[in-house]
């Protein structure tokens, strides 16, 4: 069975730059139309749509969480995949991105537990930014997020795109499109034939304490 003989999967694709003309959103434009021919929904954003106060426990226990990570955490929850291109910022992923991260993830259930998750990156220089999403795999595992293995990092990406908007070297542009191919079939997996349990414990293999223990157990009736 084919994805196109499959319902169609909601993906959330984030472009994880504040930047107006961003090339990281640039390339998750690039994702949402390869989402769209395969026959699912895009549901393409940007970070700016997210801006909020920095995180600060004092900040939620007085306000709550602000109305810009509610939106977000029911955009994620919506969606069957999460889709990321995320820019480099000094070896790591943006501050904006990583206060997003900590803000979604004080809701209950924690929403990236157990989502589907692809990351992709683009810069100007050689490694294209692909020490920007490496760093960024460890706050999302740790939230229990299934981190796609492969990952695309577009090099020299301010001479990449042609006029289109597509990656001008055909054979970037066809390693692009496999990867997005390859994810979406192992989420349409996910879907049809999930686990029977599932659980995430935030202090793994530590001594067990009410104060700080955060676990969550969930039953999955199969498709």
């Amino acid at each position: 069975m084919s994805l196109k003989d499959c319902p169609p999967l909601d993906v959330l694709i984030l472009g994880a730059s504040m930047r107006r003309g961003s090339l990281n959103n640039r390339l998750a434009s690039l994702a949402a139309a390869a989402v769209t021919r395969s026959g699912s929904h895009a549901d393409q954003t940007t970070i700016a749509d997210f801006d909020g106060p920095a995180y600060d426990g004092d900040v939620e226990l007085d306000s709550g969480i602000p109305d810009s990570a509610k939106e977000f955490c029911r955009r994620l929850k919506r969606a069957d995949a999460l889709m990321i291109a995320s820019p480099e910022y000094n070896a790591s992923f943006s501050g904006a991105l990583k206060n997003l991260i900590d803000w979604v993830s004080r809701f209950r259930p924690q929403p990236f537990n157990g989502k589907q998750v692809l990351l992709m990156s683009a810069s100007p220089a050689m490694a294209g930014g692909n020490r920007g999403v490496w760093s960024l795999r460890v706050p999302l595992e740790h939230l229990g997020a299934r981190v796609y293995p492969d990952m695309f990092s577009l090099a020299q990406a301010h001479e990449a795109f042609n006029k289109d908007g597509r990656i001008a070297n055909d054979m970037l542009q066809k390693r692009f499109d496999d990867t997005i191919s390859c994810f979406l079939e192992l989420v349409e997996a996910a879907k049809s034939y999930p686990a029977l349990k599932k659980q995430w414990v935030e202090f793994l293999g530590e001594k067990p304490d009410a104060a700080i223990d955060r676990v969550e157990t969930s039953e999955v009736t199969a498709a």
